[in-house]
């Protein structure tokens, strides 16, 4: 199970919520199957639909 805080406290050096949307990818893209958002991404740039974009990125498995 992949869990928004990890990919975020392991990839401390992300700078901006594209950069989190390539990570998500990234990750699902090496085989991860489940995701979970268990904390709101806190990038000035976080859309109001976050939730979707991060779910469509996780499940879209594009690298």
């Amino acid at each position: 199970m992949l869990w928004l805080s990890e990919v975020i406290m392991q990839g401390h050096d992300m700078q901006s919520f594209d950069e989190l949307v390539t990570e998500l990818k990234k990750r699902a893209g090496e085989g991860e199957l489940f995701f979970r958002m268990d904390v709101k991404p806190q990038f000035p740039d976080t859309p109001p639909d976050w939730e979707d974009r991060l779910e469509a990125a996780f499940t879209s498995r594009q690298e």
